[in-house]
């Protein structure tokens, strides 16, 4: 199925960079679970909510359907959508009376994040939020090493602007782990961002 942005350019999903092989010891509590890390954010919301600590979903991405095909009489296949807006940031929602709102991106890159991963509009909605008290984020997760990260939008925007200025074109691990927090990671909730939230709540 191809989807296309609402200005008709074809959407093309972006591939992670093919790297040769790096030996890394993985998390042996956490790794090589094959999860992708939208579904173990998905998982990790659902824990949040069910147990009344916050609730924070998945922004659903409208699109408008141009072409399906019928092989059976029983069953239909989308051939062509058009994404119906550009879309801002993947998830949304309150957590202790604070508007929380954040993107989530990963990466095989060892060594730094590509700022490609993310679109002028998106910045703008982070700025937004930003300006209007809510928390902004985003999370990044470096597969090789299973680290996630939580890295504010402050500094995400801080980064942005470095490369619009003729800067570098990625963030390094480095300035992630600097800049950034590691976040726990388990089982019930997977990605425990929750933690971090609390020691960055009193900021806000």
């Amino acid at each position: 199925m191809s989807f296309n942005y609402p200005n008709g350019k074809k959407y093309v999903r972006l591939n992670q960079e093919k790297k040769a092989p790096v030996k890394i010891k993985k998390n042996d509590g956490y790794g090589n679970r094959g999860m992708t890390l939208e579904e173990d954010l998905n998982e990790s919301n659902e824990y949040y909510r069910s147990r009344k600590m916050a609730v924070i979903h998945k922004k659903p991405t409208p699109i408008q359907i141009v072409q399906v095909d019928y092989p059976k009489r029983s069953a239909a296949v989308i051939k062509e959508a058009y994404f119906k807006l550009a879309s801002t940031t993947d998830y949304n929602g309150v957590y202790k009376g604070k508007y929380i709102d954040f993107e989530a991106k990963e990466t095989e890159n060892p060594t730094s994040f590509p700022l490609k991963n993310f679109h002028q509009h998106q910045i703008t909605h982070m700025e937004e939020v930003m300006n209007q008290g809510g928390i902004c984020f985003v999370i990044i997760r470096f597969s090789r090493f299973d680290e996630v990260y939580l890295l504010e939008a402050r500094h995400m925007l801080g980064f942005w602007d470095r490369m619009m200025s003729g800067g570098r074109k990625s963030i390094t691990r480095e300035e992630i782990i600097h800049n950034g927090y590691l976040i726990p990671l388990g089982f019930h909730p997977r990605i425990d961002y929750i933690k971090i939230l609390d020691n960055l709540l009193p900021l806000y």
